[in-house]
């Protein structure tokens, strides 16, 4: 609601039922969408044999998995249960904790690469976690995060958001606003420098998402996401119908024989923490 008082424990019980929900459906329907940006997250954060990695927010682990495949000692944590048995079902040989991103359960110093796919703008003060992977990360080391693209750059959302803009309601989710996530690349840069990081950069990775038609695209967002879901399931019946179909239309230019063949887009951040330790603010 426009003007309510931000509730950083209303987002984090919001966030973590949600992903609790999409866990047993998300390796199957939106991380569709997410692994492509795996091996440029780990690039950014330059990740190689020898690393001890966190990979944070990390949901089914399919970060901490490719780190692993690199040679790294990856360690995956994430504050959902239900997420977290899907990793440790799938790997093995990883090791996954349960926490919370905003106060990081690791002594100081303990890795060389902290990165998150798309996790940070989940969490309720999202300069806290990256406070946190400062704090966690030896003097040197590097963070690399992912974040969705404005929607220019990112038709799969592009399509839904003006669908549900045109036929239905996009502030009918009763979703908490977020404590403050990130627009545009520059803000991804920003919170990094105001955690402390150096050496900032961003990065536009482009990659593809295919679907069957514009329902299989609606139905991946209803059961693999959290705040887009809410939105998407709070629209009524009819609306329902005509955002999907809406859809389907300006999908037309993005067809082929398979189905849609949709363009996604997203800001990959990078920073490293000081030699010296920053100031403490």
């Amino acid at each position: 609601m426009a003007g309510a008082q931000f509730d950083p424990e209303a987002v984090r019980a919001f966030e973590q039922a949600r992903w609790e929900r999409a866990a047993a459906a998300y390796p199957t329907t939106f991380a569709g969408a997410t692994r492509p940006f795996i091996e440029p997250l780990l690039d950014a954060a330059r990740v190689g044999c020898g690393d001890r990695l966190l990979d944070l927010a990390c949901g089914p682990g399919f970060v901490a998995s490719a780190a692993h495949a690199r040679g790294a000692e990856a360690r995956g944590m994430d504050f959902s249960p239900a997420m977290l048995a899907v990793a440790r079902a799938r790997e093995a040989t990883v090791r996954f904790d349960q926490g919370d991103a905003e106060t990081v359960p690791y002594p100081d110093a303990t890795f060389d690469a902290v990165v998150s796919n798309f996790g940070i703008h989940h969490v309720p003060r999202p300069l806290f976690a990256l406070r946190e992977a400062y704090r966690v990360l030896r003097h040197g080391g590097r963070v690399a995060f992912s974040f969705w693209a404005e929607p220019s750059e990112n038709i799969a959302w592009k399509l839904v958001l003006d669908a549900v803009s045109r036929y239905g309601d996009r502030a009918a989710s009763s979703a908490p606003e977020p404590g403050g996530g990130f627009a545009t690349a520059g803000q991804c840069a920003s919170a990094l420098e105001a955690a402390g990081f150096a050496e900032c950069a961003t990065r536009l990775v482009r990659a593809r998402w295919q679907h069957r038609d514009a329902q299989a695209l609606v139905d991946a967002l209803q059961a693999g996401t959290a705040r887009m879901a809410a939105v998407l399931e709070a629209q009524q019946p009819t609306a329902k119908v005509a955002i999907v179909a809406n859809i389907a239309s300006c999908a037309a230019h993005y067809r082929n024989s398979a189905g849609i063949d949709l363009p996604i887009a997203a800001v990959i951040a990078s920073g490293v923490r000081r030699r010296k330790p920053a100031d403490s603010t």
